[in-house]
């Protein structure tokens, strides 16, 4: 999957800390990932499982049960160089199968498959390692990452996922060289359509569940930059009945979390609404959504461009310089008024994701996404100043990509 998984920290913050009722929790966790080394995981002590046990979740499951040795042959015993990517939960590594009896097979023949392996970290990892096949096996959707299977043997944990050969939004985002070329507007809209369809369809099934993780490296890429949600060990199970919200523990990422939730721990689908706003901001500005390596004042995204995205005059300061004018206009006041409105501070007033759908197609079903000559000669400047002028990915064309080892008072928004 690439490097689908980014470096896990344990980080506790006291002032973060909510109270806990419990309330159809089905995951937990204790640490998580970050941005490169920008953001880091809020988190705090666990909280209970969902009723199910660990039995009835493996049973009613439908997913290929793997032994250990199965996944060490298709994986070449874990060989370092078969390493996809690496973080607290453990490392994913590249592996073949049989399409159709899913044994294991030689390297370069069958279906790529993603191994993840748990690392040895006692009950919290095999809380979130049961949350993945909880919800993955029950879930299913084109923008979800589809889970193939598991292993539980001795202390063994492992996960089988598809393969998903384009990697993490994070990588195209924020990486740079040869290996990751900047993602033309086309592509970073239709990458923004796909992972909001993926979390329209975790709060309107049958049983609302929060995503509760929404940032750039959970949202993977195929071979066609489509995109995909991964990593379900934060998930949880919406508001019942008159219910407005669910109260938990906060957990989630530093510059993602919606600012009621860090201050309540009231969980909302409205929270996962303002993490897809973060994660589309960082879209329009290739910037991180907390980097402290940028000047005072820049650190945060989100408060640094809030007064652009309002003002139309000013979104061209938000946007990435490497763009250089793919966009209209129109095209670019209506991606910032999505973002502004799901980043209110106000959750009442934020769209749902369904709305945020309804937005991004009707950008590109008006030909929103085609190139504007005025948008083109004001942000060369910033492009060259940036130094960060190439080839989009859409211009790469079909060239296969290899990757490497991980080491406004904007215009009117019609909905």
């Amino acid at each position: 999957m690439g490097n689908c998984w980014g470096s896990r920290i344990k980080a506790v913050n006291p002032s973060f800390s909510a109270p806990s009722s419990g309330v159809n929790s089905r995951s937990s966790r204790k640490g998580g990932k970050e941005l490169s080394g920008s953001s880091s995981r809020v988190s705090s002590s666990s909280i209970p499982l969902t009723p199910r046990s660990q039995g009835e979740i493996l049973q009613s499951s439908n997913l290929k049960s793997f032994t250990f040795g199965e996944l060490k042959s298709a994986t070449r015993n874990f060989r370092p160089d078969s390493v996809l990517g690496e973080g607290g939960f453990g490392s994913v590594f590249k592996g073949w199968i049989d399409e159709q009896t899913l044994t294991a097979t030689k390297p370069g023949t069958g279906a790529v498959i993603a191994v993840k392996r748990l690392n040895q970290e006692g009950l919290q990892g095999h809380r979130e390692w049961l949350a993945e096949v909880n919800y993955l096996s029950q879930l299913h959707h084109p923008n979800l990452v589809k889970l193939i299977g598991y292993c539980l043997e001795d202390d063994h944990r492992l996960l089988v996922y598809e393969f998903m050969p384009r990697g993490s939004l994070e990588n195209h985002l924020f990486r740079r060289g040869s290996y990751f070329q900047p993602l033309s507007w086309n592509l970073r809209m239709k990458v923004a359509l796909g992972a909001a369809k993926g979390l329209a369809f975790l709060h309107n099934s049958d049983s609302i569940v929060i995503y509760r993780d929404f940032k750039t490296s959970n949202v993977l890429l195929d071979s066609n930059y489509n995109a995909k949600l991964s990593d379900f060990g934060l998930a949880k199970d919406g508001p019942t009945g008159d219910k407005s919200h669910v109260s938990t523990r906060v957990m989630g990422t530093y510059g993602y979390a919606a600012p009621e939730y860090l201050a309540t721990g009231h969980l909302t689908t409205k929270s996962d609404v303002y993490s897809f706003g973060v994660v589309l901001l960082e879209m329009l500005s290739g910037r991180r959504a907390v980097d402290k390596n940028r000047p005072n004042g820049e650190h945060n995204l989100v408060e640094w461009a809030r007064p652009y995205l309002l003002n139309k005059r000013k979104i061209f300061r938000v946007l990435d310089g490497r763009l250089e004018g793919q966009y209209s206009l129109i095209g670019a006041q209506k991606a910032a008024s999505i973002a502004a409105l799901c980043l209110s501070s106000d959750s009442r007033y934020r769209l749902t994701m369904d709305e945020v759908v309804s937005a991004l197609e009707q950008i590109q079903e008006t030909k929103d996404t085609a190139r504007s000559p005025q948008v083109q000669r004001k942000v060369g400047a910033g492009a060259a100043a940036q130094g960060a002028r190439g080839k989009s990915m859409e211009e790469v064309g079909s060239k296969k990509v290899a990757y490497p080892r991980p080491a406004a008072a904007a215009a009117p928004l019609s909905l």
